[in-house]
C-alpha cells in the first residue's frame, strides 16, 4: 500500500530512449541486455502499447504536428440540436422517446466544445487500454459516468444489425418515414451511400409533427437525436442509415444498452482519433469535456438544486484561451490531487450507483467491439489501483452477450484483488514503477537536446478536495504560463500558496 511521498527518476537519453543500463539497478547485466528499449519518448517495454509506433504521442515527443492545425475538428452538434429541439413535444410523441430511454439526450449538448483541451485528452488515448494515460496512471470513461452525467440506461442488450445497402435505405425511408420512392431515392444518392442527412430528418419530423403524423415524426426525431449525439460521426451532416432499424418499432426500442451504446462509439472514435494520421473525432464529446480542474465551466445549478437532471446539464463551457501546445504541458504536471476521483457522489440520490459498472470484457455495438477494463482505473470507483490484467483481445471474444448477462463473476475477478481506498488516490506498491515501464506519462520533453528526467508526481497522502484542487490547477497554470522558478523571491508567495493547495 502506499503510504507516503514517491519520487522516481527515470533518465532518457538525448534521443528520449531510456539507456538499457538504468532500468533495474539491481538487475544483473545479462538480465539489464536482455531488456528492450522500446520507442523513444515512450515505454520501454512495448508489451502493452503494441499500436505505439502509429500513435500520436509517439510524434509529439519529437515535435511532430498532425497538420497545421494542432487540434482535432470534433463533431459537436449543440446549438443546431438545441434548436431543433422543442420546449415540449406533443404528448403522442413524448410517450415514445420517454419510453426509449433517449429522452435525456434532448438536453445534454453542449454549445460550446473547447476543441484544444478535447485533443489534448486524446493524444494520450490508448485503444489498447481503453484508457488515457496521464503521469499518476490510467483514467477513463466509465459506464458510471454515462449513467450520471446523460441518465442513459446502461443495463440492456446489446444490438446486432443487418447490412443496410442504399437500396434498403430507400424502402426504410418510404415505410417508417412516410416519404415518396422518388424523394426517398434522390436523398439517398445524394448522400453517396447508405446515409440520411440530420437536417432532412429534421425537416421530416416538422412537416410530420404539423400533420400530426406521430410515429413517422417520432421515428425522424429519434434518428435526428442520436445521430447528433451518442452516434455522431465524422461526416458532422449525416447518421448511418441503419440505426434506423432500432426505431422500426417505437415501442421496442426501450431494452437497448443506450449507455454502452454510446462508450462504444466514442471508445472506437477515440481509438481512430489518437492516431497520428486521423484529423476528426467523433463520438458524443459531452462525455469528453467533463473535467473539472482543466476545462472553463459556469455552473447553471448547484447539486442541492438539482430536480433529478442529468449531470452534464450542470455546467455550462466556454471555449478555452489555452491551445493545445499550452495544454500538453499542464496536462503533463497533473498530480492525483489535482482530480476529483468519484465526481459523482452528490449525484446519488438520482442515479445510484450499478455494479455493472464494475464489468470487465467487451461492449459491442452493431460490428464494433471494445474492451471495457475498470480494473486499469480502480480509483474511479473508489477502490485501491493494483497493476491490472493484459488487456482483452476483443477479436477473439465469442460469447460477449453471455458475458455481460453474466457480468457478476468479472466483477469478482476486478475487486476481488483490491480494497477500498483509504485515500482517493492510493496504489499498490510497484504499480508506478510498472506503469512506467509500460507507458509514457509525459508528451513534451522537458529539455529537447538534453537528458532528460521523467519524474514521478509526488503524491500526498491527504483527501482531494474539489475546490482545492481547482485552485493548485489555477496556480500551477499561471506559474507555468510565466516559467516561474521556484527559486525566485517574486514568485514565493505563489509557491507558498500552491503547496498550501495540494495538502488540502
Amino acid at each position: 500500500m502506499y503510504t507516503g511521498t514517491l519520487k522516481m527518476v527515470r533518465r532518457r537519453g538525448a534521443d528520449g530512449r531510456i539507456p538499457v543500463r538504468t532500468l533495474d539497478r539491481g538487475a544483473s547485466s545479462s538480465a539489464a541486455a536482455a531488456e528492450p528499449t522500446g520507442y523513444p519518448g515512450g515505454s520501454y517495454d512495448t508489451s502493452l502499447l503494441v499500436k505505439y509506433e502509429h500513435h500520436v504521442a509517439r510524434h509529439i515527443w519529437f515535435g511532430e504536428e498532425r497538420g497545421p492545425k494542432k487540434e482535432l475538428k470534433v463533431a459537436g452538434h449543440g446549438l443546431k440540436l438545441n434548436s431543433r429541439v422543442p420546449l415540449a413535444l406533443p404528448p403522442q410523441m413524448e410517450s415514445w422517446v420517454s419510453r426509449s430511454g433517449l429522452a435525456s439526450l434532448q438536453r445534454t449538448s453542449l454549445n460550446k466544445i473547447d476543441t484544444n483541451l478535447v485533443s489534448a485528452f486524446v493524444e494520450r488515448w490508448h485503444l489498447e487500454t481503453s484508457s488515457f494515460h496521464m503521469p499518476f496512471g490510467e483514467m477513463s470513461i466509465t459506464l458510471d459516468d454515462v449513467a450520471c452525467l446523460l441518465h442513459l440506461p446502461i443495463r440492456g442488450i446489446f444490438w446486432s444489425p443487418q447490412d443496410v445497402t442504399e437500396e434498403l435505405a430507400v424502402e426504410l425511408a418510404v415505410d417508417y418515414l412516410g416519404v415518396s420512392q422518388g424523394q426517398a431515392q434522390s436523398h439517398v444518392r445524394s448522400c453517396r451511400g447508405s446515409y440520411y442527412k440530420l437536417e432532412w430528418l429534421y425537416d421530416i419530423f416538422v412537416h410530420h409533427r404539423a400533420a400530426s403524423n406521430w410515429a413517422y415524426a417520432t421515428r425522424a426525431y429519434l434518428l435526428m437525436l442520436v445521430g447528433s449525439t451518442i452516434f455522431a460521426d465524422k461526416t458532422f451532416t449525416l447518421v448511418e442509415a441503419r440505426y434506423f432499424l432500432l426505431f422500426r418499432d417505437l415501442d421496442g426500442c426501450s431494452g437497448y444498452s443506450w449507455g454502452a451504446a454510446a462508450l462504444v462509439t466514442l471508445y472506437r472514435y477515440l481509438g481512430d482519433a489518437s492516431m497520428y494520421s486521423c484529423k476528426q473525432l467523433g463520438g458524443y464529446p459531452t462525455l469528453l469535456q467533463y473535467f473539472p480542474t482543466v476545462g472553463k465551466r459556469g455552473e447553471n445549478w448547484n447539486p442541492a438544486g438539482n430536480c433529478g437532471l442529468p449531470r452534464a446539464m450542470r455546467w455550462s463551457y466556454r471555449q478555452g484561451v489555452l491551445k493545445v501546445d499550452d495544454l500538453r504541458p499542464i496536462l503533463d504536471e497533473l498530480t492525483p490531487t489535482d482530480v476529483i476521483w468519484r465526481p459523482f457522489e452528490d449525484h446519488r440520490a438520482w442515479r445510484v450507483f450499478d455494479e455493472i459498472c464494475l464489468y470487465r470484457g467487451c461492449l459491442k455495438w452493431g460490428e464494433t467491439v471494445v474492451p471495457y477494463l475498470p480494473d486499469r482505473c480502480l480509483r474511479q470507483f473508489g477502490y485501491r489501483q493494483y497493476v491490472p490484467s493484459p488487456p482483452l483481445d476483443c477479436m477473439m471474444a465469442t460469447d460477449i452477450d453471455v458475458d455481460w448477462i453474466s457480468y457478476h463473476q468479472s466483477i469478482v475477478d476486478v475487486i476481488g484483488s483490491s480494497s477500498v481506498a483509504t485515500t482517493p488516490s492510493e496504489v499498490v506498491d510497484g504499480y508506478l514503477e510498472w506503469y512506467y515501464r509500460v507507458s509514457h506519462p509525459q508528451l513534451v520533453p522537458p529539455h529537447r537536446d538534453a537528458p532528460r528526467e521523467v519524474p514521478v508526481p509526488v503524491y500526498d497522502v491527504g483527501p482531494s478536495d474539489p475546490d482545492w484542487a481547482r485552485v493548485s490547477t489555477l496556480i500551477r497554470r499561471y506559474l507555468r504560463q510565466v516559467n516561474a522558478e521556484e527559486e525566485d523571491p517574486q514568485f514565493s508567495d505563489l509557491f507558498e500558496a500552491l503547496h498550501i493547495s495540494r495538502s488540502h
